[in-house]
């Protein structure tokens, strides 16, 4: 086996306990700082069925859009700057594209404008930008940021005008693109859908019964054997092998509880951070109701090709695209968070 395949990719994870009564606790700025989630997972104990608040909840996430080859260009329109951009928050990022392969582009909800771009891209685009962190000694990739609220950036402006002339007339970028909007939704995005090919999608639900669950006992587990077990159950693997077992050595991490029953529900798609805001509050609000011992996991995964990361920091690939947090929530309103990269990302926040 060469020495590539036999190491294991390192990460890095940031682990935190307080209350959610504590007016210093860190959650809603989590939260806020990952601007393009794809998957929101939720594991709650002792559940057979999704009480229905809970389902409402999950079938409510707003709705995003998928334009086909969108040059990107279109989104410098003045019309669209004016009514989404300038006016709330945008969520936009190309889709299907590799960030370790590809040119890869992010339009953030601060306004923001991300390009991804390969050496040659980079220089026949013409406009400032600088190497990236996890390019190799050669710099073969570079990474372009622009502020388009920025003053200088303002339509008809010098800088506006270089950075239009770039995307239109020299590197004449185009890509599938996954969009969305809040507050305003489809209605501030029409400047923009109305010259495109697009199509309206709504996040993906799924929910699955699961028996026997023997699982850990979450405040005295160790965080990495916990994020194991539980990337385990979210994707369907038996953790109840023998350590010998020759298909699978993972069991479940000591001290464990009883074998119970447990929902595992999962929402897929653009997924805006007000939308996992309001989770939380009803999973809040569900442990209320719950006994003294209860607790529910909910974990936040990134675009593993996002070119941006925690905060607008950038984000790398190379062996794993890791970029997710996990929130550990108890009935006494204390909880753990968990916040997790890969290799080529800076340290979460």
């Amino acid at each position: 086996m060469s020495q590539t395949l036999n190491q294991t990719p390192r990460n890095l994870m940031v682990c935190e306990q307080s209350s959610f009564q504590d007016p210093q606790n860190r959650v809603s700025a989590c939260v806020e700082q990952r601007s393009f989630n794809y998957k929101v997972s939720v594991l709650l104990p002792d559940l057979r069925s999704t009480p229905p608040h809970l389902d409402s909840v999950l079938n409510s996430f707003s709705s995003f859009y998928l334009i086909r080859k969108l040059p990107i260009y279109e989104l410098l329109d003045q019309d669209f700057l004016k009514a989404a951009v300038y006016q709330g928050s945008v969520y936009g990022l190309s889709y299907r594209t590799h960030i370790d392969e590809d040119n890869c582009v992010a339009l953030m909800p601060n306004g923001h404008l991300t390009l991804s771009l390969d050496k040659d891209s980079f220089e026949l685009f013409g406009f400032e930008g600088k190497a990236s962190r996890f390019s190799n000694r050669r710099s073969s990739r570079f990474v372009v940021s622009v502020d388009l609220k920025h003053a200088n950036m303002a339509p008809g402006g010098r800088s506006y005008r270089r950075l239009l002339t770039g995307l239109k007339s020299r590197l004449q970028l185009q890509t599938d693109f996954l969009l969305s909007h809040h507050p305003g939704g489809g209605a501030s995005l029409q400047p923009l859908l109305s010259r495109c090919d697009w199509s309206e999608l709504r996040p993906e639900v799924s929910c699955r019964h699961l028996t026997d669950l023997c699982s850990p006992t979450p405040r005295s587990c160790d965080p990495h054997s916990f994020m194991e077990w539980l990337g385990a159950v979210d994707a369907g693997a038996c953790s109840e092998n023998s350590s010998s077992s020759f298909l699978s050595s993972l069991v479940c991490p000591e001290p464990s509880g009883t074998p119970s029953q447990a929902l595992s529900a999962s929402v897929c798609g653009l997924l805006l951070p007000q939308d996992v805001h309001r989770l939380i509050q009803q999973l809040r609000c569900h442990l209320e109701t719950a006994g003294p011992e209860s607790w529910v996991s909910l974990t936040v995964h990134g675009f593993a090709d996002s070119p941006v990361s925690w905060g607008g920091n950038e984000h790398g690939f190379l062996k794993g695209g890791d970029n997710f947090y996990n929130l550990l929530m108890f009935q006494d309103n204390t909880y753990h968070l968990h916040l997790a990269t890969g290799a080529h990302d800076t340290c979460p926040p």
